[in-house]
Parts: structure tokens; sequence; C-alpha cells
């Protein structure tokens, strides 16, 4: 018995375009190591239309991180994007070759991304409200009061309880979730059209993790988020997303919408994951949370 996908309407609120959102046309990249060059990404290929909540799934080291990476332009100096397009409603935001470049303004207001450990990501000698809206403060010239009440505003927007005392607050002052939510609310300042998402609940605990996930299902229905979800967890796909694409070995080995690889996976790799799922002993899936 296969997780039971949600079915999600993407919402109405910003107009359909006649071409998809984002397009990764056979991305092909290379990383030099301590044992050579290696291959983490080939031919890889994605579609994601406006308003689609679209999960991307496989083991650790299949290339799931290093596909969002690319996408938003943040490779390591050492990987090479050797062929493929990365395009943001047609243009083609990322040049391969050696000497590749990203076109730097569709990071933030076009594409977005929530990284995996807050602990990590965030700051922790700035104040949480600094770090949501300082690039938006910059690019806009936003002063420090227009700045400090858009911080309040996103840290509401996101659920965060009292944000007019939170924002002073540094991140060692916030629990988990709560940093999660603040990473979520900086990756929303600029209005993104597309958000990708990099195992964001995977250090959370299952309430937090529910909280979170509820979180992302209402922005992307309430704004039209284009949501791409890495993930291992077929779970959490199964809650948030419509369609799945699935990773094995740097490659796309599979990809449809979920009620469709759900019900009839093609691959040998797909069927082995979703038998991972766990079950409860009369193999009834575990409730989902909601």
């Amino acid at each position: 018995m296969s997780p039971e996908p949600v079915t999600t309407q993407p919402t109405q609120s910003r107009p359909t375009a006649s071409q998809p959102l984002l397009e990764v046309d056979s991305l092909t990249v290379d990383i030099d190591g301590e044992v050579g060059r290696r291959r983490i990404l080939d031919d890889v290929s994605i579609t994601l239309e406006p308003g689609e909540p679209m999960g991307l799934v496989g083991e650790s080291g299949s290339g799931k991180s290093m596909t969002l990476r690319t996408i938003l332009g943040l490779l390591p100096p050492a990987a090479t994007v050797v062929e493929g397009e990365v395009r943001f409603r047609g243009k083609n935001i990322l040049t391969s070759g050696s000497g590749r470049r990203y076109d730097q303004n569709v990071r933030g207001t076009g594409i977005s991304m929530v990284f995996q450990e807050p602990a990590i990501a965030l700051n922790p000698v700035m104040k949480v409200g600094r770090q949501i809206t300082d690039a938006i403060a910059e690019h806009k010239g936003l002063s420090r009061r227009a700045a400090h009440d858009l911080a309040v505003d996103l840290m509401d927007r996101v659920g965060i309880a009292d944000p007019e005392r939170r924002v002073s607050d540094y991140p060692f002052q916030l629990s988990g979730g709560m940093r999660q939510r603040v990473m979520i609310a900086a990756a929303l300042a600029q209005e993104p059209e597309i958000l990708l998402c990099d195992e964001p609940t995977t250090a959370l605990d299952v309430t937090i993790q529910a909280q979170v996930l509820d979180l992302f299902r209402t922005m992307q229905q309430k704004n039209g988020l284009g949501l791409l979800y890495v993930t291992h967890d077929l779970a959490v796909v199964a809650q948030l997303c419509t369609s799945i694409s699935v990773m094995k070995n740097g490659q796309i080995i599979e990809r449809g919408t979920l009620q469709s690889v759900f019900d009839e996976p093609q691959e040998d790799y797909t069927r082995t994951l979703l038998s991972a799922t766990p079950r409860i002993d009369d193999g009834v899936q575990i409730a989902r949370v909601r």
C-alpha cells in the first residue's frame, strides 16, 4: 500500500502563463575532487508549472540538493555545468561551461530557497528581523523603520507569535520550528514565484514538521508559488505535492503525477522507495498529519 496523496488545487491568484514557470533542460554537472572529476548531475530535466507543488525525492547523495543549488546558481567553485539550461519563464538564467554565469536578478525576486538547517543558514550574531529583510531593504532602499515593519509583517504571516518582540531576537533565542519559520519568511520577503525547499523539516519533531508543512501548503495555495520540495520522505510529498520526480545517481529516473507514480511505479527503485514507507501492524499507513 503506497502513501495516499493529497489533492491540492493550485491557486488562481496569479495568472497562468502560457509557458512553464521553470524548465531545467538536460542539466549535466561535474565536480572536481580529490579522486578526480565526478558527474553529480546527469541529463536532469524538470518542468514546473505556475502554482505547481512538485516533490523531488531520492536517497541521500542522489543529486536532489545539488539540483536546487544549480537552479539557484549556488554551485561550489569546483563544479562545472557541462551542458543544459535552466530557464525561468522561458529565459535561460544559467550559462554552462567553466565560465558559467547566473542571472543574479532572478535570485530572491524570481526564485528563492529554504535551506535544510536554519541553525547553520542563519547568522548567529544578527537579529532575525534584519536577516529577513536585509537583502530586500538594501535593494529597495527601505528605511530602518520600514524594514522593521516588513520583518514584523512577514513573521506574523508565517505564524510566529508576538512578532513585534521576536523580530529583535537572535537565532539562539528561538526554537527549531521558529528558526525554520524565520527562514521561510526570509525566502518569501521578495515575493518569489518559485520556492525551492531543501529538506526543511528533516531536523524537526513531528508536531513542528506538521506546522511547517501546513504553512508551505497555505503559502503555495494563497500566493500561487511554484514549489520544488526536496526530500527522501514520501509521506511528506504525499501531504504537500501533486507531482513527483524520482532521482537516483544524479538522474531523474521517473516522473509523473503523485497518483500515477504511487499507484503504478514504473521503476524498481521507485517501488523500493514506496515499500520503505513505514506501516503499522495491519498494513494501514500511519496517519498523515494534516
